[in-house]
């Protein structure tokens, strides 16, 4: 990287090599991933750091190093996993990028009985906010962003403010090449190893005794999106997870369905698709459908949102590339093809 000019700097008290160490990590790689990420040089001399190139995300490096700071004084090993993490959430990446900074800032936590849930980076905030103004939501993008997490964590908190009467989860009964019929026990035991991850979420939130409860009284329902057909759901919060396993008709379906005083969260990832060859997604044709229809939100995530191993984000990422390759060639070959027959033709 070539030299830049000084563009902030900042010096962190009490002044203790322990700590520093802890913070700059083994062979300052603290320091390296986030100079990679924010294209920046870090120069530091013991408690003195400068921060050379843009302005915004030399400051934005200058909080984070002091916030990791903060907590290293408790802690005794910061790792590449919660540098990843506090460079999320910062939400500087994006920013630097040209997003737009009207995500929603005011959204600071989702409040819920058993824990707090704050939004990591700018574009989990623009989702939580959208699903805080509008009735119809769409989180679209990788495993590992928080699409399902932060849906479940803004119903349970509709759910405690008495905003909605019940909350409904709702996923497909399709997956990688697996028959439900094949799994034992009755349809109710057949369907719950797939919202295994919506529950998990909520028992995290409201706790297991609070959950089974709310079950037992049908405030928090369970369904497989078949059994939605024929039913309008009022002041409820619903979430179908999973979308991009619906067909064009159940999405159909499922968003007419929605009633007055509800609020619907429609998850996926267009990339996992597990419907038979030849079958259309419902999540790729409402995209199409829908994206420009006033009062229902779109936020789409992409690798840099997860917030998983970081190691999860280079796969996403690898995947994509291949992907884009795949269907360059393809678009190459069809190309090709036509023209020969132009030439047979002619």
């Amino acid at each position: 990287m070539e030299t830049q000019a000084l563009a902030h700097s900042i010096t962190l008290e009490p002044n203790d090599a322990r700590r520093l160490a802890n913070l700059c990590g083994q062979f300052d790689q603290h320091l390296r991933q986030i100079e990679q990420r924010l294209d920046i040089e870090i120069r530091n001399r013991g408690n003195q750091f400068a921060f050379y190139g843009d302005a915004e995300s030399a400051r934005a490096a200058g909080e984070i190093l002091s916030n990791l700071y903060k907590e290293t004084g408790a802690k005794d090993d910061l790792t590449p996993d919660e540098i990843h993490l506090a460079l999320q959430e910062s939400g500087v990446e994006e920013l630097a990028k040209g997003a737009s900074e009207d995500a929603g800032d005011q959204v600071v936590l989702i409040r819920t009985k058993k824990c707090s849930v704050r939004p990591r980076g700018l574009n989990q905030r623009k989702y939580v906010r959208a699903v805080q103004t509008n009735d119809i939501n769409f989180g679209i993008g990788p495993a590992g962003t928080g699409k399902t997490y932060l849906a479940v964590a803004c119903a349970v908190e509709a759910l405690l403010k008495d905003e909605v009467e019940r909350i409904l989860l709702v996923r497909p009964a399709v997956e990688a090449g697996e028959k439900l019929g094949f799994l034992p026990g009755d349809l109710s035991q057949k369907v719950d190893p797939y919202l295994r991850p919506l529950y998990d979420a909520l028992y995290e939130m409201l706790g297991f005794e609070t959950v089974g409860k709310l079950i037992e009284r049908n405030v928090i329902e369970v369904a497989p999106l078949a059994y939605m057909r024929g039913r309008t759901l009022n002041n409820a919060f619903v979430i179908l997870d999973e979308s991009q396993n619906t067909t064009r008709e159940q999405m159909k379906m499922f968003l007419t369905r929605i009633g007055f005083g509800s609020t619907a969260v429609i998850t996926g990832d267009p990339s996992q698709i597990d419907l038979p060859r030849g079958q259309a997604s419902g999540l790729r044709h409402a995209i199409e459908v829908l994206e420009k229809v006033n009062g229902i939100s779109f936020t789409h995530f992409g690798a840099k949102d997860v917030v998983r191993h970081p190691l999860v984000q280079r796969i996403v990422e690898a995947y994509d590339v291949h992907e884009a390759e795949v269907e360059a060639e393809r678009e190459a070959r069809k190309a090709a093809a036509l023209k020969a027959a132009g030439e047979d033709a002619a």
